[in-house]
């Protein structure tokens, strides 16, 4: 059971992430906002609650990996990384700069902790199974861990993964989605209709668990009892609010791709408690 203590520090953690997402994205004038804001919570349970990283040693043998697969939310990863030590928190600033470590997607080649590059939609879990089976081999551990968008979950190769990951019983790969209703074009519901979402899961093999993905308490306890499961992946579905935190961008799905201006910006940090 995870204690108060622990579930308070994670939501500092959380805020923190936000502030700096808003900060780097409107500093950078581009960017990917809703996603980013809806995913904060599942990165900070992974980065500062479950996984074994060491950001002094982005390498270390012993790790955990990591996979966003929706390589657009890069702002919510690079900010748990800054915080979590692997590089300066001053670098978030730098985003999208020319030369800059931190591109629109995440890259491999120039960013510390940063596993496999992605953006290309519905790669990241066959990258993250393939990691996983690579784990078995070398009797490793560790474990993956994956964070899928729901609108990615419209590709095939989602559901191509998905049976091979099952096929080779990969019980050190766990998924997170993050369910939060958008893609790029509107609502996934008007685009192209997922449910029945977390029975397709099932039916494929996979342990299946839902929770409220803004909820700390919840999230950490799935991965918990996710680490319990043999003879299968497991898949957490979290049901997310897309721009989650700031008013005015939760559920616009104007702000997919687009950043707040620096007055929305001010507006957005004094609803988040920036100052407190």
């Amino acid at each position: 059971m995870v204690t108060d203590k622990v579930i308070l520090e994670l939501g500092k953690k959380a805020k923190l992430m936000r502030i700096n997402i808003l900060k780097m994205l409107t500093k950078a004038g581009s960017g990917h906002t809703g996603g980013s804001l809806s995913a904060v919570e599942l990165l900070v349970s992974l980065y500062f609650y479950k996984m074994r990283h060491n950001p002094a040693d982005p390498k270390w043998e012993e790790r955990d990996k990591f996979v966003l697969s929706k390589g657009h939310a890069a702002p919510a990863f690079y900010s748990v990384l800054a915080l979590s030590g692997y590089f300066p928190i001053e670098e978030l600033m730098n985003l999208r700069k020319l030369g800059s470590i931190l591109r629109g997607h995440p890259f491999s080649a120039v960013t510390p902790g940063v596993e496999v590059s992605t953006g290309s939609l519905g790669q990241g879990l066959s990258m993250a199974g393939g990691m996983a089976i690579a784990g078995k081999l070398d009797k490793k551990n560790t474990r993956v861990y994956a964070i899928l968008g729901d609108g990615e979950c419209q590709e095939g190769q989602i559901w191509e993964s998905a049976m091979s990951c099952a096929h080779y019983k990969l019980d050190n790969l766990c998924v997170l989605i993050d369910r939060n209703g958008f893609q790029i074009d509107g609502p996934i519901m008007k685009i192209m209709e997922v449910e029945p979402f977390a029975q397709k899961w099932k039916a494929f093999g996979w342990e299946v668990f839902e929770v409220d993905g803004h909820n700390l308490r919840e999230i950490t306890d799935a991965l918990d009892s996710a680490e319990k499961v043999r003879g299968r992946p497991s898949v957490i579905i979290a049901e997310t609010i897309k721009g989650k935190g700031v008013s005015f961008i939760e559920n616009e799905n104007r702000f997919h791709g687009t950043t707040p201006t620096k007055e929305e910006l001010e507006k957005a940090l004094k609803e988040i408690g920036a100052d407190e």
